[in-house]
C-alpha cells in the first residue's frame, strides 16, 4: 500500500495563495534542465496549468512561445568546382546520333561533334 499525502483546508477559503516567492521557487524548478512540468506540479502540489500560467506571468509570454531560428543559407564554395553530371545527347541528320554521359569538357564535345560531321561527309 503506497503512503498519501492529503492536505485539508480548514479555513472558509477554497483556494491556496501561494505567494510571489513560492511562485517564483516553483517556476525555478519548472526551468532546470531536464525537469517537466508535470513532475514540478506533483512536487509541488499543484496543477500543471498553474505551473505554465505563473510561469507566463513571471517569464513573460516570449518565454512560454515557442520560435523560429533565422537561418541563413549560402552556396556550397565545392559544389560549384565540383564538374556537372549530365547527359547530352546530339543527332546529325537521321543516322548519326551521339550521346555523351557524366562530365565532358567543352574541347572533348567539340572534337566528337568535328568528328562525327567529318564522318557523315
Amino acid at each position: 500500500m503506497t503512503k498519501a499525502e492529503v492536505e485539508v483546508i480548514t479555513s472558509e477559503q477554497r483556494r491556496r495563495h501561494w505567494s510571489r516567492a513560492d511562485k517564483e521557487r516553483v517556476v525555478a524548478a519548472a526551468l532546470q534542465p531536464g525537469a517537466t512540468i508535470l513532475g514540478v506540479a506533483r512536487a509541488f502540489g499543484v496543477h500543471s496549468s498553474q505551473v505554465f500560467r505563473w510561469r507566463q506571468q513571471l517569464c513573460g509570454k516570449e518565454a512560454a512561445a515557442p520560435g523560429f531560428a533565422a537561418v541563413t543559407i549560402v552556396a556550397d564554395p565545392h559544389a560549384a568546382a565540383a564538374p556537372t553530371q549530365g547527359l547530352i545527347e546530339v543527332e546529325l541528320g537521321a543516322d548519326t546520333k551521339i550521346r555523351i554521359s557524366g562530365a565532358a569538357d567543352a574541347a572533348t564535345v567539340t572534337a566528337v561533334i568535328a568528328a562525327l560531321r567529318a564522318g557523315s561527309r
